[in-house]
């Protein structure tokens, strides 16, 4: 057996999960005992565990309490530090509009002429210049109080291009906002993070996106709440790559919480708690530290193989979003990387990266996989996931419209760009590395050829510049139902098949996994969904073609077991669910496993095959309860 590994905290960082100590300097915190306890009910149990810390709170684009009236002194300083942030933003647009320019073309491009004629307008100027002055405004509160004017002046317009403008100036306030953020705060609110700084914190927020991860930079997150959202959002996907438990769909928490407050987040029964009183605090952190013991127990034997009790092998393989997940999915004992999703580096880069800002970033994260084996997905955009200058285009139904593959199909250069920067980094010293190329909701035959003939194309491109390259498997994400359906034909095209089972149960479902109404039909465990999944599994079987599931419903034990008895043998997962799912492996037989599948193939509904799979699980491996269903 390999040698054990010191064990981590479920932050992945420093040992502060359950430290009871006071923060580093009391007085620069809010007094909390003073407000109110609270009790928010009802949320997303997105990332299972329980966490307590100190609220961190991100209040829309701006951070901190910038609402206190300055002198004329302060003012003027403050009118200097906006008119500097101004220019800043000025410099960027101009820099991000040729390079789009140069990789898009001019329509995509044109979207930043735009910005900067809002960020020149005379009476855009003219309002925030006022309010500082007179009204003695802080700079990111009068950036503020603008955003709130514009949006309550469209608020009910149907008109789609004054929505679009909307969403112009609110992308031009962010840019000003963030380079105020770079530059000096007020004394007590530089204290305050200071001394969060030194704490655990909880991260609250309204919705978590991809750059505020950047914004955090070493703190050391140990709870994520957010009020929109589900088991499938950014945030909760970042949430369970580190670990880390979080609850969605907490309505209102920005109005009960503030920065300093202590908070419990309970990510197995979707609960927060904001200033509890001492024994229920105390209860939670017993909790807690059961909670990362358990984790703990488990990453001791991370580096054993991912066997079942009766001698199957199964491949565990890790989600990333960067080069930074896939050196954490090394020491929780995976394989390697199923499912790299390369849409991150483009949302959070400050323009766009070019081919060789994509070649240096897939040459890093094949060097940094376990095994320096990667599953390399294109652009995914669209949806909830935007980006200014591509794919932001108002529709009815965006997750059904212009996204991922199809808008990779409308700008050929950018995509052969990334083609190309992929197959590079499969052979960067002329040696070929193990790096497989997936393309994300492919629906027919035809969209398959078509990707087959620009990575052909991609290829001669290389050959003619005598860049050193690697021919890698070509393979397709399975979103959609007519793609599962089809399959067979397909997988004449396709050398390998990844299910991606987030959207394919939303499209299945006809439900929108992140909207609250109807979020309860986008479970995996249906009928239908079980149907879909065994009939996807047998064919790519039949045909001999390598299948993964890389969805979230990889690392959920009632699934696994379920998918196992299926006969899939290639997971992909959060990188800190990897140890757990090896620990349900060591105690199921595929004999079980098959039992299992055979019992709820013949269910009705979905709350019988949960209680179901609950009674299973509870005999085959009782301890994991708290680790997620």
């Amino acid at each position: 057996m390999a040698a054990k590994r010191k064990p981590t905290t479920s932050s992945g960082n420093k040992p502060a999960v359950g430290n009871d100590a006071p923060p580093r300097d009391k007085a620069a915190l809010r007094d909390v005992r003073r407000r109110p306890p609270a009790v928010l009910r009802g949320g997303n149990a997105v990332s299972p565990g329980v966490a307590v810390g100190r609220a961190y709170c991100i209040r829309d684009i701006f951070i901190g309490d910038e609402s206190r009236p300055l002198d004329d002194t302060a003012a003027l300083r403050e009118l200097d530090r906006y008119d500097a942030a101004r220019e800043r933003t000025a410099a960027d647009l101009k820099a991000v509009y040729k390079k789009v320019l140069d990789q898009l073309g001019e329509q995509q491009a044109s979207i930043f002429l735009a910005h900067e004629a809002i960020l020149h307008d005379p009476a855009f100027t003219a309002k925030v210049r006022t309010w500082i002055v007179d009204s003695k405004q802080a700079a990111p509160a009068a950036l503020q109080r603008l955003l709130g004017e514009y949006t309550d002046l469209f608020a009910y317009t149907t008109d789609e291009f004054l929505k679009e403008r909307l969403a112009d100036i609110r992308d031009v306030i962010i840019r000003i906002a963030g380079h105020l953020n770079e530059t000096e705060r007020s004394d007590e609110a530089a204290a305050d993070e200071a001394a969060l700084e030194g704490e655990p914190n909880i991260l609250i927020a309204g919705e978590l996106v991809p750059s505020h991860v950047f914004m955090l930079g070493d703190r050391d997150v140990v709870g994520i709440v957010t009020e929109t959202g589900g088991r499938t959002s950014h945030a909760a996907i970042l949430a369970r790559s580190r670990g880390i438990p979080a609850v969605s769909g907490v309505e209102g928490v920005l109005q009960k919480a503030m920065s300093g407050d202590i908070v419990v987040v309970d990510g197995r029964e979707g609960v927060v708690l904001i200033n509890p009183d001492y024994e229920t605090l105390t209860a939670y952190r017993k909790i807690q530290r059961e909670f990362v013991h358990l984790r703990d127990q488990l990453t001791e034997h991370c580096d054993e193989p991912a066997i079942s009790a009766c001698g199957q092998k199964v491949q565990l393989m890790a989600n990333i979003s960067g080069v930074a997940d896939a050196k954490a999915a090394c020491p929780m004992g995976a394989a390697g990387v199923g499912l790299y999703r390369t849409e991150y580096l483009f949302l959070t880069h400050p323009d766009v990266p070019d081919e060789e800002e994509q070649y240096q970033n897939y040459r890093d994260a094949v060097e940094a996989s376990p095994n320096r084996s990667i599953t390399i997905r294109t652009l995914d955009v669209g949806g909830d996931k935007k980006i200014a200058y591509i794919g932001e285009s108002r529709e009815a139904n965006p997750f059904m419209g212009w996204r991922s593959i199809r808008i990779s199909f409308e700008h050929p250069q950018f995509f052969l760009a990334q083609i190309r920067a992929v197959l590079r980094a499969a052979a960067p010293d002329g040696r070929p590395k193990d790096v497989r190329l997936m393309f994300p909701m492919v629906t027919t035959v035809e969209e398959m050829r078509k990707i087959r003939s620009f990575v052909h194309k991609a290829e001669r491109q290389l050959v003619e510049r005598k860049v050193p390259y690697a021919r890698v498997p070509v393979g397709l994400m399975l979103e959609v139902p007519a793609a599962a359906v089809s399959i067979d034909v397909l997988l004449e095209e396709a050398d390998f098949v990844s299910i991606g089972s987030n959207d394919l149960v939303q499209y299945l479902m006809a439900a929108d996994r992140d909207n609250p109404k109807v979020s309860a039909l986008c479970e995996p465990l249906s009928p239908a969904v079980l149907q879909v999944l065994t009939h996807v599994i047998a064919t790519c079987h039949a045909a001999q073609k390598p299948v993964t599931l890389c969805g979230e419903i990889a690392a959920m034990p009632r699934a696994f077991v379920l998918l196992f008895g299926m006969g899939l043998r290639s997971f992909s997962m959060s990188p800190a669910f990897v140890p757990v799912v090896k620990e349900l492996l060591r105690r199921l037989t595929t004999e079980r496993a098959d039992a299992i599948l055979k019992q709820v193939l013949k269910m009705r509904t979905t709350a019988q095959i949960i209680r179901y799979m609950d009674e299973q699980l509870q005999e085959i491996a009782p301890n994991l309860a708290m680790l997620g269903s």
